[in-house]
């Protein structure tokens, strides 16, 4: 759980769940963006965090920073550079706007193109 900054009395409290989530959401919104998903081989190893972890996204914070990785499935014939760079943008807004926490870090990982057949 990472604690946000609260300018009443108490606590507020946000699970690293639902920051992946938030990210998640944030990067199928993106078109061209077809899923997330898939095992971000490098990032973790440990069993217990990629079983607790939306799949395909890892959190890591650090106080009140926040570094992400997301591996995501793209559309044929789309441009990954620049769908790489909107989901970035638009992850790191997301989380800033919702939760305040500092977005260090939002890396991505190419895990599969998706084709659509059409039927003639």
């Amino acid at each position: 759980m990472t604690e946000i900054k609260s300018e009443g009395g108490g606590k507020v409290l946000i699970s690293d769940e639902i920051l992946a989530v938030i990210a998640g959401k944030a990067a199928v919104e993106v078109e061209g963006v077809t899923g997330i998903g898939g095992y971000l081989a490098g990032v973790t190893n440990n069993k217990a965090i990629r079983k607790h972890m939306p799949k395909g996204v890892v959190v890591a914070v650090s106080g009140q920073n926040v570094k992400l990785a997301l591996a995501i499935t793209v559309k044929m014939g789309t441009k990954v550079h620049e769908i790489s760079k909107e989901v970035q943008e638009r992850v790191k807004a997301a989380i800033e706007t919702m939760t305040g926490l500092n977005v260090l870090e939002v890396n991505i990982r190419i895990n599969a193109i998706s084709t659509e057949r059409h039927k003639a």
